[in-house]
């Protein structure tokens, strides 16, 4: 056990599924070894009180050594091989100290009180993990693979980017892909929080863990069965052990230096009591029972039980917080700097018109455009691929986040991007236009001359409206944030209902801005691309929309949302601050209980027995209020 600091949270091996808290607690030793010191406990009760003591006392002793054993070499360990002085090394010295004093029946009793907590608390701690661990499940152990005219089964850790899967109804995917032929609807409620089935066909983007629910589709694989955005999202779990909040710390700071203050505070009653009244065996007693009284058992797990509750719920709709640290920030977020493409939008941006100057034709400066896009991963660039097919292949090909990307192609110098980064010419004023309707406007140069300008326009998502305003509801800022021209983001800002908006900025101008909001109140980042990282890093919280997005804004975000229904973010507030008020219960329940107790167990007003049944129900009344994180809340 490691109560004290509370690192059985720390990891956890989500692989190992041979692990005893996979079996049913009537098989499992952790709760079978308490549940039989608790019976030999009971059986000497009713031996004592029926006049049959030899046996009530063996039966206690029996009760000792079986609650005992799931402590004590722990404790020991602790000391000999880190020299920690640990809540379980409190226990030992008091059981030992009664038995030494002659209280066996207390001591069976301390012993097992604590380690029924103890198992409860493991065993809490287990389903608290068990949404998390239930991740791996959701990749098939083996897939069916495509081997020229036949098909041939193989271990999902096997598959090869470029493998064509084949996947019939009622299978799940077993690694991210691109449906290459069939048309089926996906079930994507597991991985993204998302009820409604995704329609799919040739071209489509699909996602690990995924179940097909109709028609057959063929797959070909665009990452490896071992690498792909599924295990993505287990390693952000098992992250989320690495990491304790704030509010964790503050327990190890208060229990790390209260056990040793706790042994040196009933030296010194026992000692001081002694001499001072002559009744040593009184002062010792009360400076067991002391020891006890003050063990900061019930504060050392007040936080983790309740992070891992809330984390697993969290990853159950679809939200993945990668630390404690995070989530207890999460619950006092008060402002939200939001990107706009990918984001606010719906991510499928389209080509709607093509100005070109004299003598170039549209299909010429998307042909160009096109050549240098297939290398870029911006939505604007999807777009732009879609609207040409068989695109060209330039070379030499460099992008600079939040500018553009240049090339070259038939010995000419090509560039794609931003008005702000590249020259309209005679093209500027349509350029105004289209950016007045909404369009997001890119320049195409060929030998550093303007030849034409693409209008894009990205639809906001139906969802962001009711969002925000819900948002708005509940006292929460929201700003947005984008490297468009002022005019499309109003236009599409006032369509959402945010009146903050921040146009044409660089990705360091959002870290910039998303800094100072920090400065005044909680600020979280919410972005999915390359250009946001910056801003995701810079932000009191950073918060990666899809867990396929890019990987750069992934690894800078302390949340990762795995679906893009911008409607999860309410929900993840609220959740995150019913755990931080649950958390703040448990933190002032722990303390507590020790301030109470330590005055009574000083004055002698409550012995052993009492101060030792107090204690844990104390411990077992906040493991059952932690776990109350674990329950899904409404937005």
């Amino acid at each position: 056990m490691s109560t004290v600091t509370g690192s059985q949270v720390e990891h956890v091996d989500l692989d190992d599924d041979d692990d005893d808290d996979d079996r049913p607690w009537y098989r499992s030793p952790i709760v079978l070894i308490p549940i039989a010191s608790g019976v030999a406990f009971a059986a000497g009760l009713v031996c004592e009180w029926t006049g049959v003591e030899t046996a009530g006392l063996v039966l206690f002793w029996i009760g000792l050594l079986l609650g005992a054993y799931t402590f004590v070499p722990g404790a020991l360990r602790e000391l000999f091989t880190k020299g920690k002085l640990g809540i379980g090394l409190l226990m030992t010295i008091s059981a030992t100290g009664a038995v030494i004093l002659g209280y066996v029946e207390e001591a069976a009793a301390l012993a097992f009180l604590y380690s029924i907590a103890e198992a409860l608390e493991d065993k809490a701690m287990d389903r608290a993990r068990a949404g998390l661990r239930a991740l791996l499940k959701l990749v098939p152990d083996t897939a069916l693979v495509k081997r020229g005219d036949a098909t041939a089964e193989v271990e999902a850790k096997e598959l090869r980017v470029g493998d064509v899967l084949v996947v019939r109804p009622g299978e799940r995917i077993a690694t991210d892909g691109i449906v290459c032929a069939g048309r089926s609807s996906l079930d994507t409620s597991a991985i993204t929080g998302e009820s409604i089935p995704v329609d799919v066909d040739p071209g489509t983007e699909v996602s690990a863990g995924s179940i097909n629910t109709t028609g057959v589709l063929e797959v070909e694989a665009t990452a490896a069965g071992t690498d792909n955005s599924l295990t993505t999202i287990v390693e952000l779990v098992e992250q989320a052990q690495a990491q304790k909040g704030e509010r964790a710390r503050l327990a190890e700071r208060i229990a790390r230096p209260l056990v040793p203050g706790v042994m040196i505070l009933a030296v010194l009653v026992g000692v001081l009591g002694s001499l001072l009244t002559g009744d040593a065996e009184l002062w010792i007693t009360r400076a067991l029972v002391v020891l006890v009284a003050a063990s900061p058992c019930a504060l050392a797990i007040a936080v983790p039980v309740t992070v891992v509750s809330a984390i697993g719920a969290a990853s159950k709709f679809g939200v993945v917080v990668k630390s404690g640290a995070a989530f207890e920030r999460f619950g006092g977020i008060r402002h939200l700097a939001v990107d706009k493409t990918g984001t606010l939008t719906r991510n499928e941006p389209t080509v709607t018109r093509v100005v070109t100057a004299a003598d170039v034709t549209e299909d010429k400066v998307l042909a160009w455009a096109a050549s240098l896009e297939g290398h870029s991963t911006h939505p604007l660039a999807a777009a732009i691929r879609e609207a040409v097919r068989n695109a060209p292949i330039a070379a030499d090909v460099s992008e600079t986040a939040g500018h553009g990307i240049v090339g070259t192609y038939a010995g000419a110098r090509l560039a794609v991007g931003s008005p702000r980064w590249l020259d309209a010419g005679t093209l500027a004023d349509e350029v105004r236009a289209m950016e007045s309707e909404g369009m997001t406007v890119v320049i195409v140069h060929r030998n550093d001359e303007p030849v034409g300008a693409i209008g894009v326009r990205d639809e906001l998502r139906p969802e962001v409206p009711e969002v925000i305003a819900t948002l708005d509801r509940r006292g929460i800022g929201v700003t947005m944030l984008t490297g468009d021209n002022a005019r499309t983001a109003a236009a599409l800002a006032g369509q959402a209902g945010i009146t903050d908006v921040r146009a044409e900025l660089r990705p360091e101008d959002k870290a910039t801005a998303v800094a100072d909001f920090s400065k005044s109140r909680p600020t979280a980042m919410i972005g999915d691309g390359i250009n946001d990282a910056p801003a995701l890093a810079a932000a009191d919280l950073g918060i990666a929309m899809g867990a396929k997005g890019a990987d750069a804004a992934i690894e800078s975000a302390d949340i990762a949302f795995t679906g893009h229904d911008l409607r999860l973010i309410p929900q993840a507030l609220t959740h995150a601050r019913r755990g931080r008020n649950i958390i703040n219960q448990n933190v002032v329940l722990s303390i507590a209980i020790i301030v109470v107790l330590l005055p009574l167990a000083i004055t002698g007003v409550l012995g052993l027995a009492a101060v030792v049944l107090v204690h844990e129900v104390a411990e077992v009344v906040v493991i059952l209020n932690g776990l109350r994180a674990a329950r899904r809340t409404k937005a």
